[in-house]
């Protein structure tokens, strides 16, 4: 059996983050794990930028509801469902994630979870588990899955080392050059093309 992991954000949606900070005038919120590696260090940078601006959960959730997919991904799902089992492996939050998902045709998703007040201010953030994406690859191949992942950032790297076959989708530079070992996919095609290979190079 087959499993396809595949990053969110950058991948099959616009980075939530980025749409948010051009929306609310907060430039310092553009920063992804394209940019920080320490998930954390960013996540706790992203929560103080919240509070000094007193922006809450459905601020955030109000900016979601009006985003969609990145063109061609809900077709690109549909076809790779048809060949492989498929597994969304993210660093987002399900408070988040729900309305995009329901226009991808609920995939399974893999993320963590967010904590407010009830003022709906986001007082803190829950990982599923420490370096989810990385354990849970891992826990595929135990299962006797062949699994081939994608990702576009510094957060996905380890999914992509622990996986049969790791691909880059539409990195940044930084992220292509420190990671020369991984082949990069600029379109849902290529992917796809890369995803087929790696598969056919399993033994």
């Amino acid at each position: 059996m087959r499993i396809v992991c595949l990053d969110l954000e950058g991948v099959l949606v616009p980075e939530i983050w980025i749409e948010f900070a051009g929306r609310a005038g907060i430039p310092e919120l553009c920063r992804t794990t394209r940019d920080e590696p320490d998930y954390d260090a960013l996540m706790h940078y992203r929560l103080g930028i919240l509070a000094r601006h007193g922006l809450g959960l459905p601020d955030i959730q109000e900016v979601i509801a009006g985003m969609g997919p990145l063109p061609g991904a809900r077709a690109f799902l549909d076809s790779l469902r048809e060949s492989y089992q498929l597994i969304i492996l993210s660093d987002t939050f399900y408070e988040f994630a729900h309305p995009l998902m329901r226009q991808l045709a609920w995939p399974t998703l893999f993320c963590h979870s967010l904590e407010t007040d009830a003022a709906g201010f986001v007082t803190n953030y829950h990982l599923r588990m420490p370096d989810q994406k990385r354990q849970a690859v891992q826990r595929f191949r135990e299962l006797n899955f062949k699994v081939v992942a994608a990702g576009d950032s510094y957060n996905d790297t380890a999914m992509l080392g622990a996986a049969h076959g790791g691909i880059l989708f539409s990195p940044p530079k930084n992220v292509a050059h420190e990671f020369p070992q991984f082949p990069v996919a600029r379109d849902y095609p290529a992917l796809r093309a890369e995803i087929d290979r790696a598969f056919a190079g399993v033994a």
